[in-house]
């Protein structure tokens, strides 16, 4: 029986989850997403892309599309559980054709998934300005909303936009809006005009979700899964309300693709050798000094879809226990090694403690997380390159002490280690 691959983020987001599916979606046959929306970022480095002029160095953004895509045999599918602004999937696809992807035919939307509208970002921002000191740092790509609009049954999926009740069900949704936040600048009609354009845009890319997914494995087709943010960020198990708005776990892979946990293979835990998160919320690693900064200068710690620096900090292996404990890792992709190369001594955290006392797990209440001291292992540096490493024996000895650390402590092999941001800067162990 075919089983699906899954690539998850392990941390906070911005692991370099898209690097390692870009490796595999040259052995798979589809790629797909199957939670979030245009909030997430991967970005995919070629060194040989094939231009007319001949090959260049050339660099793609992803958010909501499949970065699958980049191998020209793979087909991109984006999941039911995904929601789905339409003006940003075809700015997004516009663009990667425009650097030369040609994504002609290999495309495909659940058309169960649910749209995010311009009101959506709308209501977004206006939600973070109701919070005010307690902003959670959305992206105001309006995913929190359009959820919202979900589980209340509100919501509206691609497959409405071509019922003849469309503009009433609209009309009856933005209304809700107004009544809820007061009537902000929106026009209403000229969205109903848009969309019904969109809609036939959009038309052939729309398949059946679940029966194009199971149609794929039950014909032996390779199948990969691409998780959108990370394990802290989910939202029953991250450090919640400090999180995204849909199942970023294993969970997610399910419900959102519409296929039983019996049909899932390999999962790749996706783990950056520092910690970073963007926006509000907790951080026990963070190093608000010259080490974060270090981090975040020569990791270019900024992030893909906001711009937004990243905060820095040390590796968390206390969220990493926590995170596996979820999704349960069969393996594990290292990424940024080389970001530490500087460094003569290299930190990593290994237990919280709380009035002398060390807790079992990475705790719920964050009233906690600020009462906690984080204990730290301190281990040597290499102080050296590794960027030109392919094997694992050309790691120094150091590197690879560290990458052992982090195996035995978590007891999941470390099978690809990231030197640098190129797609061939990855060496994998045997």
């Amino acid at each position: 029986m075919a089983k699906v691959q899954v690539v998850l983020g392990s941390q906070w987001g911005d692991e370099g989850k898209g690097k390692l599916v870009d490796v595999l979606g040259h052995e798979v046959d589809l790629c797909a997403r199957c939670a979030g929306g245009n909030n997430a970022g991967h970005t995919i480095v070629v060194d040989d892309f094939p231009t007319p002029s001949g090959p260049i160095r050339q660099k793609f953004d992803f958010h909501l599309l499949p970065s699958g895509l980049v191998n020209p045999s793979c087909i991109g599918f984006i999941g039911s559980g995904v929601v789905v602004h339409i003006p940003s999937f075809f700015a997004e696809l516009d663009t990667l054709v425009g650097k030369g992807l040609d994504c002609a035919h290999r495309l495909f939307v659940s058309d169960r998934a649910q749209v995010v509208f311009d009101f959506h970002q709308i209501v977004d921002g206006l939600k973070e300005v109701e919070l005010g000191g307690s902003s959670i740092g959305t992206t105001k790509k309006g995913i929190g909303p359009a959820y919202s609009s979900k589980a209340s049954r509100s919501g509206l999926r691609i497959h409405h936009l071509y019922d003849e009740d469309f503009p009433a069900k609209f009309r009856k949704l933005v209304e809700g809006r107004f009544k809820r936040y007061g009537h902000f600048e929106y026009d209403t009609e000229a969205e109903i005009k848009r969309y019904k354009e969109l809609a036939e845009r959009l038309r052939p890319h729309l398949v059946d979700g679940p029966s194009y997914v199971h149609k794929a494995l039950n014909s032996g087709k390779r199948v990969l899964v691409e998780g959108a943010n990370a394990l802290m960020l989910d939202i029953d198990f991250g450090t919640y309300p400090y999180v995204t708005s849909s199942s970023t776990s294993i969970g997610g892979v399910c419900t959102g693709l519409g296929v039983p946990p019996q049909r899932i293979g390999e999962v790749y835990g996706v783990v950056k050798a520092y910690t970073t998160r963007v926006g509000g919320g907790p951080f026990p690693t963070e190093q608000l000094n010259d080490v974060g900064t270090h981090l975040q200068e020569v990791g270019a710690e900024w992030g893909v879809t906001t711009g937004r620096r990243r905060r820095c900090g040390w590796l968390d292996l206390v969220v990493l226990k926590y995170s596996h404990l979820i999704n349960g890792y069969t393996q594990l992709n290292l990424t940024k090694l080389d970001v530490l190369d500087a460094l003569p001594e290299i930190k990593v955290a290994v237990a919280y403690e709380l009035d002398g006392k060390e807790l079992e797990s990475f705790p719920a209440n964050l009233n906690l997380l600020e009462r906690i001291t984080v204990k730290y292992v301190t281990l040597p540096g290499w102080q050296t390159p590794i960027n030109k490493a392919r094997k694992w024996d050309d790691l120094p000895e150091n590197a690879r002490k560290y990458v052992a650390f982090i195996e035995e402590y978590l007891g999941v092999p470390v099978t690809s280690v990231g030197v640098g941001p190129g797609r061939d800067e990855m060496l994998f162990k045997q």
